[in-house]
């Protein structure tokens, strides 16, 4: 009988037989081509024939016959092991370089291993190795061809400079193995779904559009602004012939960075045969804006050529041909996270992995790179420095307070602490004087550090103002200032959910646009890429790429008859320590010795200096040793790596489902028909962090409940209409108590 990768039932009721044979042989193809652009093609080949070596053996055929279905192929505590039978043939077929192949085999369910027993969870490779020769010998006596056992194809050298490198590059190869099991997969057992890929429309095509887009787009309303965002723009093109390599975008805050910048990628892609462009931002909120551009751009061309990649987006936007293209990046534009692109970097998951392939041949536009945080920078460089030197990405730092991330940086005794990735190629026409054409705002400063003001005259000053932002450090500093504001005014934070915010910053701009009063505080959430345009603006005293942030939402379109007005100021109490303070510090130091506009190039790479040289690690979970330690000797670490490198530390934090707008009756449908993708998107805006001290009060006191693995808002006074979820115990309204 022959060997079964996996068995699908069919509409009949009969059972259709994917051969083993065929599926070893397909994906290693498919790896193989896949790996072509990263110069690994032999290796994945070798990786795709051998991956699934243990399925010959009897007792998982007899499983397989017995569990057919989508999962039935997996791996999983209590089922027959299969992946290592691979892996223990590669360490004695191929040498030397077999047991780097083991790690892509053995990991392709499970996840990339670490070598040594460590604190991540899972087996270690090495005793892996050691402990399963049975599982080798009873795949080999279940019938394995010859073809598969030794397939004739030959290894040579790794196309790395040295061992530093070979984690990304393994990572890399795992990605093409792992992304060609999966689709070899699918096309068996949901054909349906594999016909949904591809199809895309051709670089070329997307920059025609953008290019009928921008013409309309100039057509209109003429103003200076518009004006330098044209030349902003057409000095990008211009630069797109350059080879790929490290770009740098410094223009101000409402210089259109975003259009400027897509329409060099599409033109630089379309000159040196580029397959993608992806777009790693900061924050959702961003995304979502950024997207919404793009998608107007190419509004008519079917498919879409844009995926939107983060945890909180909108049903709507979301196709199932889309959901697809999310697991590997096979769109020509992809707009993602921080978070989802450089953890994914650094993942041992499968599924995170997948796409990792995709990012070669493509132009990397990293908005807001200023926001990269610091105590992870040396990974993060790396990974960038690699994929400029071997895989051939472009790399386009997008800001306007560019944190110079090309300088390398040493410690007093002139040790290397970070290194740098050397020099940028600017696109923009000179970046000070943009700043000075630009310059749409005057700052005001606080005469020193010790100069603090109360919450209530900084309210005094707000109510003032018929139309005012003013933007805080903490979210508990937003809902006291909030309180000591005339009615009418508006709360942004994180303590709301992303709907209701979404909702709040509409009613903004709403009235912006209304000449209607309009007073909002609101913490740093709406500083990078949000567009509000107000005359005035405050700001709580902050790192310098935060106030210069904050001005950017001051007479962003630079109509007003004088300049707009941003007021700096020093709150009651100084940032909590942390890189919080130390941004604050740095920006104390700057500006205590400026004379003149404090918002300008020159001062942003002082500042940078001074808040990078306070930082106490730019690796503070050891990934980069974990990874490079025993690199020469083929010991990495990967799973205990992957577990260390975290953009954003979850500290015990917990997502609460609130019952804010649609969010009620989201929660019911939870409680009824349980979870499915669908639903757990839609509630996705409607979730609010809280760290593990808060949520565990909550719960003691009856506020939040649990439904399976899901805390849901119980209590309806938890959720203010205007604050958001109200971390302590609520003071209960008499009628909320009533039945």
């Amino acid at each position: 009988m022959t060997a079964a990768a996996h068995v699908r039932q069919l509409a009949n009721g009969e059972f259709a037989i994917h051969s083993l044979d065929d599926h070893l042989l397909s994906v290693a193809r498919l790896a193989g081509h896949l790996a072509e652009a990263i110069q690994g093609g032999p290796w994945a080949e070798l990786a795709g024939v051998w991956h699934d070596l243990g399925k010959y053996q009897p007792t998982f055929q007899r499983y397989i016959a017995s569990a057919s279905g989508l999962d039935a192929h997996i791996e999983a505590p209590g089922r027959v092991k299969h992946a290592i039978a691979g892996a223990i043939h590669a360490c004695r077929q191929s040498g030397p370089y077999g047991q780097l192949l083991a790690y892509l085999i053995a990991g392709h369910h499970a996840g990339l291993p670490d070598w040594h027993p460590g604190e991540a969870a899972g087996a270690a490779l090495s005793q892996e190795l050691q402990d399963e020769q049975a599982t080798l010998a009873q795949a080999t006596a279940g019938g394995a061809p010859q073809a598969i056992l030794a397939p004739g194809i030959a290894l040579s050298r790794p196309p790395i400079r040295n061992a530093d490198q070979l984690h990304f590059w393994l990572r890399m190869l795992f990605s093409c193995l792992v992304d060609a099991d999966f689709l070899d997969t699918e096309a068996f057992m949901a054909d349906a779904r594999g016909e949904m890929r591809g199809g895309y429309p051709e670089i070329t095509v997307l920059r025609e559009a953008f290019e009928r887009y921008m013409a309309r787009r100039f057509t209109v309303a003429d103003t200076p602004v518009k004006r330098l965002r044209g030349e902003i723009l057409a000095s990008c093109v211009a630069r797109a012939a350059q080879a790929p390599g490290l770009f740098s975008l410094t223009v101000p805050t409402g210089g259109g960075k975003t259009l400027a910048s897509l329409g060099f990628a599409l033109h630089h892609a379309q000159g040196h045969g580029l397959r993608r462009i992806i777009y790693v931002i900061p924050y959702t909120s961003i995304i979502e804006q950024t997207a919404d551009v793009f998608r107007e751009l190419f509004e008519g061309i079917d498919p879409s050529p844009v995926i939107e990649h983060h945890s909180n987006i909108e049903a709507e936007n979301e196709t199932a041909k889309s959901r697809t293209a999310c697991e590997n990046w096979d769109a020509p534009i992809v707009v993602t996270t921080n978070v989802q692109f450089f953890e994914s970097l650094y993942a041992a998951r499968p599924s995170r992995c997948r796409k990792l392939h995709n990012i070669a041949n493509s132009v990397v536009v990293l908005d807001e790179a200023q926001l990269l945080p610091p105590e992870h920078l040396a990974p993060i460089l790396d990974a960038l420095r690699q994929l400029i030197e071997h895989y051939r990405v472009t790399v386009v730092l997008s800001t306007a307070t560019q944190p110079e991330l090309h300088k390398t940086r040493s410690d007093a005794f002139g040790r290397v602490r970070l290194p740098g990735l050397g020099e940028a190629r600017e696109l923009a026409p000179d970046p000070a004087r943009l700043y000075r054409q630009l310059e749409r705002v005057s700052v005001s400063l606080p005469d020193s550090s010790r100069q603090r003001c109360s919450w209530q005259a900084i309210a005094g000053e707000l109510a003032e103002q018929q139309r005012v932002l003013c933007i805080v450090n903490r979210r508990d500093d937003a809902a006291t200032l909030w309180g000591l504001l005339p009615e009418g005014a508006l709360h942004l934070s994180a303590r709301m959910c992303g709907a209701h915010r979404a909702e709040v910053i509409a009613e903004v701009r709403r009235r912006l646009i209304a000449l209607e009063p309009v007073r909002v505080v609101s913490t740093q959430l709406v500083e990078a890429g949000v567009d509000l345009d107000f005359p005035v603006v405050y700001r709580a005293m902050a790192g310098l790429d935060s106030i210069a942030q904050a001005a950017g939402r001051c007479n962003r379109e630079g109509c007003l008859p004088q300049k707009g007005r941003v007021v700096v100021f020093n709150p009651p109490k100084p940032s909590p320590s942390g890189l919080l303070l130390k941004a604050e510090q740095a920006a104390e130091v700057v500006l205590s010795g400026a004379s003149g506009e404090p918002l300008t190039p020159l001062q942003f790479g002082r500042y940078f200096d001074c808040f990078y040289g306070g930082v106490n690690s730019y690796d503070k979970e050891r990934v980069m040793e974990l990874l490079q330690r025993d690199a020469a000797s083929g010991q990495v670490q990967f799973r205990s790596a992957a577990q260390g490198f975290r953009l954003i530390a979850d500290e015990g934090q917990r997502q609460v489902m609130v019952s804010w707008g649609e969010g009620h009756s989201l929660v019911e449908q939870l409680k009824q028909i349980g979870p499915n993708r669908d639903l757990m998107r839609k509630l996705q805006r409607h979730t609010v962090s809280l760290y593990e001290y808060q949520w565990k009060r909550l719960l003691a006191s009856g506020d939040l409940e649990w439904h399976g693995d899901f805390l849901i808002q119980k209590s309806d006074a938890l959720y203010d209409p205007v604050l958001g979820l109200l971390p302590d115990v609520p003071d209960y309204a008499p009628a909320s108590l009533v039945v």
